[in-house]
């Protein structure tokens, strides 16, 4: 689905600007493993080098964990071992819902015969 689809996405783009901002010199790893029943994203950054000046924090976490949990997944932020921070969120699939079968083909076909003109 889209809203997964874009929740992927935001989640790799809020990890490397974060990665950026905080490690500007580190390595990144990006992992996206799509597969049912809950995709994983995960990305670590190696420990960078400090910067000296202050980076403003804004709500990009806060926002990521709002995302992914209103899409019923679950979402983990935090140092990774050996001065790595690492960001990972499983997102699940959600269950097929019913496609337009028989019944349903019917239904738009009479109402569309009752809909033109007289």
């Amino acid at each position: 689905p889209a809203a997964h689809r874009l929740a992927v996405f935001r989640l790799v783009q809020e990890a490397l600007t974060n990665a950026r901002k905080h490690a500007p010199d580190a390595p990144v790893r990006v992992r996206v493993d799509y597969r049912p029943p809950a995709p994983l994203v995960e990305i670590i950054n190696t420990a960078g080098t400090p910067t000296r000046q202050a980076v403003p924090s804004g709500f990009g976490l806060v926002g990521l964990r709002e995302r992914v949990e209103a899409l019923g997944g679950h979402l983990t932020a935090g140092p990774g071992g050996a001065g790595s921070w690492r960001l990972a969120a499983r997102i699940p699939h959600p269950a097929p819902g019913p496609g337009p079968g028989p019944a349903s083909a019917s239904a738009s076909a009479s109402a569309s015969e009752q809909i033109g003109p007289a």
